[in-house]
This record gives structure tokens, sequence and C-alpha cells, in this order.
């Protein structure tokens, strides 16, 4: 039964896992590229960057201009409802209490500029939290034509409301991937190998969303406030792109196709127009980073990383990093 006002939440596991999500086939071109990459910021502070200009502009004879590695993070809206919530059968929840925790991506070639591309959707994992269920999609996309996988994302998504469907003794839990696949990131005590700062715009999120993302949370004043913040706030998967530009700059020689491993975890909200201070540490192949406000000493991300080898062939790979 609802209660406040509020959708009854319930979960059926059985149901939820023996759904078989339909395809999605979509294509994309060097337009939407060049819009992601102006939505995460690239050449917002200097139109002529010469390590961002090849993100937006074929520069210098360029044939194509080239995709951060976190444009493959727009792929799984392509089957969701808009908002960015892909519906399963078997979970029903209060769509205002959704938390987007986390997001895990693997890039197994350099990603083309334009491209006719299908999606295929799993559940990866479900598990019950007593007060919350964690809701774990995996969305693998491959070329239409050659049929070679091209990356694969995994979203964590919390849904407050919607956990106790199991016995608490024995709570359930489910998961298709190895548990050391994402090991605990730690930051290092010491002092960072770069700190990046980025002024966000005041239209960062107006932008951002014109690459698929229609959350109203980031766009209507009154859906911002019911939510509890004071104005719309910048989509998480925009604050990666830009932790992803700071380390591109800042280790990659401006080369995008040096990321193929992406994780992040979501902690606090950033306001459009705030400036977003980028903390690098590099060990190895991997980069850890600490993104947040500068006005705020919390991080907006606990932990984000990256790194620039295969994640099937490299084992420091398996802590997710840039």
């Amino acid at each position: 039964m609802a209660t406040n006002g509020r959708p009854a939440a319930s979960v059926d596991p059985d149901v939820a896992l023996a759904y078989k999500f339909p395809e999605a086939s979509f294509a994309y071109d060097e337009r939407d590229v060049a819009l992601y990459a102006l939505g995460v910021g690239a050449c917002g502070a200097d139109a002529v960057d010469d390590k961002e200009l090849h993100l937006v502009h074929h520069r210098d004879g360029q044939r194509h201009i080239k995709a951060i590695p976190t444009f493959v993070s727009l792929f799984p809206n392509k089957n969701s409802n808009g908002r960015g919530i892909i519906n399963v059968p078997g979970i029903h929840f209060d769509a205002s209490l959704l938390l987007h925790g986390q997001q895990y991506i693997e890039i197994y070639k350099p990603i083309p500029s334009c491209a006719s591309v299908v999606n295929k959707v799993k559940v990866a994992g479900l598990h019950d939290k007593g007060k919350a269920t964690i809701l774990e999609i995996e969305t693998t996309t491959s070329l239409k034509d050659s049929g070679e996988v091209l990356c694969m994302n995994r979203s964590t998504i919390f849904l407050r409301g919607a956990g106790g469907f199991s016995d608490s003794s024995r709570p359930y839990s489910y998961t298709t991937y190895p548990a050391n696949q994402i090991s605990r990131i730690s930051i290092p005590n010491s002092t960072p190998s770069a700190v990046y700062e980025d002024q966000t715009q005041q239209s960062q999120a107006l932008l951002y969303r014109l690459s698929g993302d229609y959350n109203p949370l980031h766009s209507d004043p009154m859906v911002a406030q019911v939510a509890g913040f004071t104005r719309p706030i910048l989509h998480g998967l925009c604050t990666l792109g830009f932790a992803a530009r700071a380390v591109i700059k800042s280790f990659c020689h401006g080369d995008p196709a040096a990321v193929r491993n992406i994780f992040g975890r979501f902690l606090l909200h950033v306001y459009p127009g705030e400036t977003l201070v980028t903390e690098m540490w590099v060990d190895g192949q991997r980069c850890s980073t600490r993104p947040r406000r500068k006005s705020v000493t919390a991080p907006c991300f606990p932990d984000t990383c990256c790194s620039n080898t295969s994640p099937h062939h490299c084992k420091c790979c398996e802590d997710h990093t840039f």
C-alpha cells in the first residue's frame, strides 16, 4: 500500500532476473560527440585549448573529432524512459527516492566519433539492504555491423524505501560478476600528483541534458526544491566527465583513447556555476581522483579512478582506475 502519497515499493527477484530486456539499436555522430564534450566542460575556459580543441573541432587536418571516454556513459539512456531510469518488471519503487550511487565503465576499443551500435541489458546485481534495494544494471554496447563489443556500463542504483523483501537474517544478494572486480579505492594520504580546477557554467546542466539525460532534477527548479535542493543540480555523470577530462589533460597528453576503465562513486551534489577541484594521484597506469566543490572541503566523489590498459589484461585495472 502506498503511504504519504508515495507509490508502494516492492521487489520480486524471480521476476526481475527472469526478464529479458529488449535490445536497443541507435546511431550517433560527431555532433553528439562534440555536444557531449561541451556538456562536460571541454574548451569552456579556452575556446582554442591545445589539449581539447580536437574534442569538438577538426583541427590541423584531423579526419575525426575524438570522443571523451565517458561519452559512452550516455549509452544506457537509450534503454531508459528518458529520465535515466530503466524499468525492470518485478521492481516497483518511488522514482523520487532513487539515487545513482556508482558508475563503472570498461572500454574495449577506441570510441569512434560516429557509429551504429546495439545495447544489450541485464540485471547484474540485486541486493536487499533492509531499508533500500541496490539494483545494478549492466549495459553492453556492440558495433552493429561487426558485432565487436565496444564498451560496458554498470550503473548502481539505490532504491530507497524498496528494501526488506527477503529474510533479514539472510538478506537476498545476487551478482553476476566476481566480487573482486570492483575493489575499494583508497585515496593516498599524500600530496596529489596534480590538481586541476574547472569552472562549471551556470547553464552546464542545461547543456549536458541535451545529450539525452532529461531528468527534471537538473533543469526544473520546482522538482529540485521538492528534492531538497535550492535549485537544479549538475548530473553526477556530468561531474564524472569533468573528472575524466582533468585526468586526460593532466596525464594523457590530451589523448582520450588512453583511458580504458572508469569507476566513480557519487557522494555530494554540485550546483552549476561552482568550481570543481579535481585532486589526482598517479600510481603506475592508475590515476585515483577526488573531485570536490571549491567552496566545500568534502568530495563530490569519495573515489573516482581511471586506467589506460585493458581491464581484461591488467590486474591494476581491477582496482577501477582512469
